[in-house]
């Protein structure tokens, strides 16, 4: 990785850049500051096309604006995180920034002043890089270290919002007059601009409304979704063609396969991939990944592709790494399956959201009492949550821009709420026996299975995202068989 010449972007000032510090570079000469500043092609883009989702995001606009009439509105995309000294994670913007405005530039603002009886949106945004001061190459994000940035004029043909530059936001910020909110967490210079107009009741009631506004996804997001899970499908393919190789290494070689898919097709993996092999499937977020992979054991192996509109997919396959389960493996199994069909037809709409989790429960509970694990009736370990030993999760979620999506929203609208058309949350019930659980018979310890699909309500009932993975038993051994796993 080459080393930059200086960590911070500037502002528009005629001051000289900073030079990094143990650069090899004492500085720049008065000659070549002035090379530098002359001999560049015009490459500003005049032939762009609205994104595909700016009808709907003007549409989301709109609706906040009928929801805060009168005050100004500031949500921010947020900054870039330094992982270690002068590097960077990479960058994700705000969902709530996403959502209104399909853009995902970093230090980006969208803000909607009021105007008569609605409002106007702007968004604010880093300028092309300045050559008349050497930013463009000298600072460490400038464009010759990181890529050519969209000029204001571009912007706002891509996205259909008037943009300015950010630099000028902060100031314009502190000499606000009128009720304002922000959406909080984002944006440190913004918050401090804002630090005496805002509240965090206001401001939690605008991240609340954001996120209860995407409960119900519109046609684009319908299509990203169905995009995401057949990315996934995908990526679940290349992971069994290779268990070989997971086999001869760690549960690296699947956690790095399904990436490649994820980035190839997609923007990023939504969430870490969770790889676990044999006993590490009882950890239910088990992200680290670097445990073995033994035939006779099985592979839970929980991911999602996040397409570049940033829509993730997540799906559970519980796998048997030598392509076929052993007795015991295929009845935990078939037992999760059976959940997850009660959940699934359970999600319709005009139901209410807890009826797929308690469905999948009753079945789960029923299944460890007859297994003799919990003394019955099944009513009585529902009413005392005995199965959650076992069980442990909630069967689902919301998912959307954000795997565990809208979770700012209202209990009443969520969790108390009831199914509409147009909504997609997941089903997936799972059985986990500890290895260390000396409640139950040996040969359970260690067997973990999770079974998880994405999951539309619909007019009429609801439609499998992510069906084209098989998910019955022997249709999972006749899918590895015929991948080569």
């Amino acid at each position: 990785m080459a080393e930059e010449l200086t960590p911070e972007t500037p502002e528009e000032t005629d001051e000289p850049i900073e030079q990094r510090k143990n650069g090899l570079y004492p500085g720049v000469s008065d000659e070549l500051a002035e090379n530098m500043k002359s001999g560049w092609a015009d490459t500003e883009l005049r032939d762009l096309e609205p994104i595909p989702q700016a009808a709907h995001t003007a549409a989301r606009r709109e609706a906040l604006s009928r929801r805060f009439p009168g005050e100004r509105l500031v949500i921010p995309s947020g900054n870039l995180r330094t992982r270690s000294n002068d590097t960077e994670y990479a960058f994700r913007p705000s969902t709530e920034y996403a959502y209104l405005t399909g853009d995902h530039t970093h230090d980006s603002v969208l803000v909607l002043e009021p105007k008569g009886d609605g409002h106007e949106a702007t968004l604010y945004l880093l300028p092309r890089s300045n050559r008349e001061n050497g930013e463009f190459w000298l600072d460490g994000q400038g464009e010759l270290w990181v890529g050519r940035r969209y000029s204001l004029a571009e912007a706002e043909r891509r996205l259909g919002i008037p943009a300015k530059d950010v630099r000028e936001l902060p100031a314009a910020l502190k000499e606000a007059t009128g009720p304002v909110r922000n959406v909080r967490g984002h944006d440190a210079g913004i918050e401090a601009a804002l630090t005496d107009k805002v509240t965090a009741e206001r401001d939690e009631e605008l991240r609340v409304f954001l996120s209860e506004a995407r409960l119900v996804k519109d046609d684009f997001e319908i299509g990203e979704l169905e995009r995401a899970c057949a990315s996934t499908a995908r990526g679940f393919e290349d992971v069994v063609r290779v268990l070989d190789k997971a086999q001869a290494t760690s549960e690296r070689y699947i956690e790095g396969t399904f990436f490649l898919r994820a980035r190839v097709e997609g923007n990023d993996i939504g969430y870490g991939s969770i790889c676990a092999a044999g006993p590490h499937a009882t950890t239910l977020h088990w992200v680290r990944n670097d445990g073995p992979v033994r035939a006779g054991e099985l592979l839970l192996l929980d991911a999602g592709v996040e397409t570049t509109t940033l829509y993730t997919a997540d799906v559970t396959r519980t796998l048997p790494i030598s392509g076929r389960f052993d007795d015991l493996q295929r009845k935990i199994y078939d037992a999760v399956y059976e959940a997850q069909e009660a959940g699934i037809a359970a999600v319709k709409p005009g139901a209410k959201y807890r009826d797929f989790h308690d469905a999948a429960q009753r079945v789960l509970a029923g299944k460890l009492v007859e297994w003799g694990l919990l003394e019955g009736p099944v009513e009585r370990v529902l009413e005392l949550g005995l199965q959650r030993r076992w069980t442990l999760h909630g069967t689902g979620h919301m998912l959307g821009m954000d795997v565990h999506d809208c979770a700012a929203a209202r209990t009443e609208t969520y969790v108390d709420g009831t199914l509409e058309p147009g909504m997609c949350l997941t089903v997936e019930p799972g059985l986990y026996f500890q290895a260390d659980d000396l409640t139950v018979p040996e040969e359970y310890r260690g067997i973990g299975v999770r079974i998880e699909d994405d999951i539309l309500v619909t007019e009429d009932g609801n439609r499998n995202l992510s069906d084209a993975l098989p998910r019955r038993s022997d249709e999972v051994e006749a899918w590895m068989a015929a991948l080569g796993g």
